[in-house]
This record gives structure tokens, C-alpha cells and sequence, in this order.
């Protein structure tokens, strides 16, 4: 549930305007490539093809500006290829165009954050952690640099490293949506949710309409046992973005805490018609237990163990159910009582170190 904001910030670079690959972002699906790199270190145009725009009259000499001279010798005419290949898909070529970059001018950032971009989109971590490193290192008051630094070492679930360069990129820019975002969703999965608490706010402040913003700021309300703001902020999220089972669950989680025990089933029951899982089904079975649904609460508890019967906290709502019955007749159902029993063996069999499911088997169990 917890989001980790992909979109990347506009590189400056100076005298070039907005850097025009980042628009690609970090698009879903596999970067294509084009083939072989270009034929020479000004040419944008693949091997045997021409622009005839560029084609200069018969014995006529070529006039070079002394800007594309300059371009030449500081890398900034092979970064202006690369973002054009990178804006073409050809992330090959953009990628050999960055790195002759950078073999020309060394300080020039813009080419390591465009390489490590490039690098972190195939997947290659360990390459694109060492080109943002580098760009910290060469620019250190660049919130780019650390953020898509931090960025990385987030997807390579390095996430107390994470945590670090994104308060450096904080550190240079406090009202960045991304990082603020991000640096919440570090530390929910650190679990730690009053870390996240003020970032998760400050995200949402930024962006109110941000549903990824809300559901982090609703779960690390929840685990704060603060509920009643996590349902405000998941049934916001929800009128943001589609119904996904996660954020279905995590409402429902936070209604049961708050004994609103319809809505939360209302809410599970949506949640199955998406996704039939072995916790939806066990939620449902808890809500309907508390409403009083003894038997749908037992088939809600045994199709979550149809779905994995790994599922331990299924196996328990199964054994309350049978020793409920149990108990109701007065004592007098020993079928009940002995499939409460196997099921409670069956839980903690799955997970030994339940106490009070060892107190029920004490208790209940044969002598």
C-alpha cells in the first residue's frame, strides 16, 4: 500500500532549457532499443541517412558557431543528442551519448543524473547507484542528484540509506512532493509510522489531491491507533483514485478498530468481487463474527483457508466459531468442540508462538 513516486523532477542545465528525455519519467514497460549508436559525435541520424537540411552546397565551406564549438568540447552538444534519442525511445543511443558526455566534461551532472535514469529503468541498480553517487558528489546542493540517489537505493530496499539521501534532497528543497511522499513510505516500511507522520501530512499539504499522498497518511494513522483519521483519509483516497483491494482492506482494518463492524464488511465485500484472497475473506469473517453472522462468519473463515492454507489467522476464526458452537449448546456438541480443537493445532503448527491460542488449546483441548 505503499506507493513510491516515480515521476522525476526537470534537470536544469544551463544555457539548454529543461531536459527533454525526464518527460519520459518512469514509464511502465521494458525501454526499447533502437540498434547501433550514431555515426559521429555531432550526428543525430542513424548510419546512411542524411537530413537534407544539414546538407551544405557543393563547394561550400561548412560555418561552425563558436556556440557549437563550445558544445563540442563540454559535452553539452552529446547531452542535447541524448535527450532527443532518450525523447525517441532510442536508449541506446541516448545512453552512449551521455557517457561520451561525461568522457568529455566530467562536472557535467546533468549527464550522470540522464545515465543513472537510464540505468535505473533496466533494472541495473548497482550502475545507476554509482552515477547519481557521482553527481553528489561533483554537485552536492543538487536536490536532483540526491533524490534520485535516494530513489535508487529505495528500490534496491536499502531503505535506511534511502532515508538519508532523501532528507539531504529535503534538506535543499523542504516542499518537494516527491520526496516528501517518498521519504513516508521509507519509514512505514521501516515501521515507523510517527517518522512518517509529518512528511505524510506535509504531502498531502502539497498535493491535496494526491491519493498515493492520503493512503500513506492514513496508514501511518492506523498504526498511530489514531482511526478515525485513517478513515477520513483512506474514503479520500478512495474518491481519488480506483478502488484497489489494498486500500479497501486497510479502510475496512481501521472500521473494525472503530467497531463499525457493517461498514467494514460492506467494505470487504467490495474488496472480494476484486480480489478473492485468504485476508479479505478472513476480515470478513471477523466482521461478520461481531455482527452476529455465525455461520457466514465460519464459510468466510474456511474460504479463506480454500484460498491458502497457510493462512493461520483463518485457522483461528475457524476454531472461535466451532468452540462458540460449542459453547451455545451447553457443552453438548463434541464435533464442534474436537474441529476447534484440530483447528487451533493446525494454527499454531503454522505460527508456534501465539500465547493466547495456547491458552484456548489448554483449556479446550483433551486432557
Amino acid at each position: 500500500m505503499n506507493p513510491i513516486k516515480r515521476r522525476q523532477r526537470l534537470l536544469a542545465l544551463s544555457g539548454l532549457g529543461a531536459i527533454a528525455w525526464l518527460a519520459l519519467g518512469c514509464a511502465s514497460g521494458s525501454p526499447t532499443s533502437s540498434g547501433p549508436n550514431s555515426s559521429g559525435p555531432n550526428s543525430s541520424s542513424p548510419p546512411g541517412e542524411t537530413d537534407d537540411a544539414f546538407t551544405p552546397a557543393p563547394n561550400r565551406p561548412i560555418e561552425r558557431s563558436p556556440r557549437a564549438d563550445a558544445r563540442s568540447t563540454s559535452g553539452e552538444g552529446e547531452v542535447l543528442r541524448a535527450e532527443a534519442h532518450a525523447a525517441a525511445g532510442e536508449l541506446d543511443r541516448a545512453l552512449a551519448e551521455f557517457e561520451r558526455a561525461i568522457a568529455i566534461n566530467p562536472e557535467l551532472t546533468v549527464a550522470y543524473l540522464g545515465a543513472g535514469e537510464i540505468y535505473r529503468e533496466r533494472g541495473d541498480y548497482p550502475a545507476a547507484e554509482g552515477l547519481f553517487r557521482e553527481a553528489t558528489r561533483r554537485t552536492p546542493r543538487s536536490y536532483d542528484a540526491h533524490y534520485n540517489l535516494a530513489l535508487t537505493l529505495q528500490f534496491m530496499e536499502r531503505l535506511t540509506e534511502a532515508v538519508r539521501s532523501y532528507l539531504r534532497a529535503l534538506s535543499i528543497n523542504p516542499d518537494a512532493f516527491d520526496a516528501n511522499l517518498n521519504i513516508a513510505t521509507v519509514y512505514l516500511e521501516l515501521s515507523e509510522p510517527a517518522q512518517a507522520t509529518p512528511y505524510a501530512e506535509k504531502a498531502v499539504a502539497l498535493q491535496p489531491g494526491s491519493a498515493e499522498a492520503r493512503i500513506n497518511l492514513a496508514a501511518a494513522s492506523a498504526a498511530l491507533g489514531n482511526h478515525e483519521r485513517s478513515v477520513v483519509e483512506y474514503q479520500q483516497a478512495a474518491e481519488l483514485t480506483p478502488l484497489t483491494p489494498n486500500l479497501l482492506i486497510g479502510l475496512a482494518d481501521s472500521l473494525g478498530q472503530l467497531r463499525r463492524h457493517g461498514e467494514m464488511l460492506g467494505t470487504l465485500q467490495e474488496a472480494a468481487r476484486q480480489a478473492e484472497t485468504a485476508p479479505i475473506y478472513e476480515r470478513m469473517g471477523s466482521a461478520q463474527f461481531h455482527l452476529r453472522q455465525y455461520e457466514a462468519s465460519l464459510g468466510s473463515f474456511q474460504r479463506a483457508i480454500q484460498l491458502d492454507e497457510a493462512y493461520y489467522p483463518a485457522w483461528n476464526g475457524i476454531a472461535v466459531n466451532l468452540l462458540n458452537r460449542h459453547l451455545w449448546t451447553g457443552g453438548r456438541d463434541p464435533e464442534s468442540l474436537a474441529g476447534a480443537t484440530d483447528a487451533l493445532r493446525r494454527s499454531l503448527q503454522i505460527r508456534p508462538d501465539q500465547p493466547r491460542i495456547l491458552q484456548l488449546l489448554d483449556r479446550y483441548g483433551p486432557n
